[in-house]
């Protein structure tokens, strides 16, 4: 296969079908999450269908745009890179969101051909600063919502996104296993540090002191 070759972005048609899968399933997983109500133990089916569609342009896009950045920093380095998804885990997450919290492990792009510390830990690091930019695109609907006086959904889409690509960030720079932040810090642990630190601040912030 040419360099030409191996530099476009494609997706075949399985490759599609994972992404297409892993996004709804994380959807409805963090729809389900969110929808419980422990004082009845259950879920509002309504609130269901609602938090559904906030979660597939919250959840689902900080998630493909993720793997979107794995791929495509990858293809700039010359890979082979191919979205695969982990059906058992995606059956998991939702399995866990039905009794009240979640584990969530979707799947990953996977690369292949010659790579330095340095392009392997650039292809890690782009899933979290994507989520971090996204996490800056969605807080500036919260702000149009608290200046101009959009409707309520606004503000409701904008939280949610922000909460949750700050989470995205700060879990996948973990420096744990497969995860992104280990392969961050094994390249450049200064680098590391300063992505992993304000990530994890800002998602514990927004955990506990500001709630979703």
């Amino acid at each position: 296969m040419s360099y030409a070759q191996r530099s476009t972005l494609s997706f075949s048609t399985r490759e599609l079908l994972d992404l297409a899968a892993a996004w709804i399933v994380l959807s409805v997983a963090f729809a389900l999450l969110l929808s419980r109500e422990p004082a009845v133990g259950g879920i509002d089916p309504t609130e269901l269908v609602r938090m559904t569609g906030l979660s597939v342009v919250t959840v689902g896009v900080g998630f493909l745009s993720h793997e979107l950045a794995h791929k495509i920093v990858a293809i700039r380095f010359d890979q082979i890179a191919v979205f695969k998804a982990d059906y058992s885990m995606l059956f998991i997450a939702l399995l866990s969101a039905m009794v009240g919290f979640l584990f969530a492990a979707p799947g990953a792009v996977y690369h292949r051909g010659r790579l330095t510390a340095r392009q392997n830990g650039l292809i890690a690091l782009a899933g979290p600063l994507t989520n971090q930019a996204l996490a800056a695109v969605f807080f500036t609907l919260i702000l149009v919502h608290d200046t101009v006086g959009a409707p309520g959904i606004v503000r409701e889409i904008g939280q949610l996104g922000l909460w949750i690509n700050l989470f995205l960030a700060a879990f996948n720079m973990i420096p744990w296993g497969p995860l992104d932040g280990a392969t961050v810090k094994r390249w450049n642990t200064s680098v590391f540090v300063l992505v992993f630190v304000p990530s994890l601040l800002a998602a514990l912030y927004i955990m506990f002191v500001v709630g979703i």
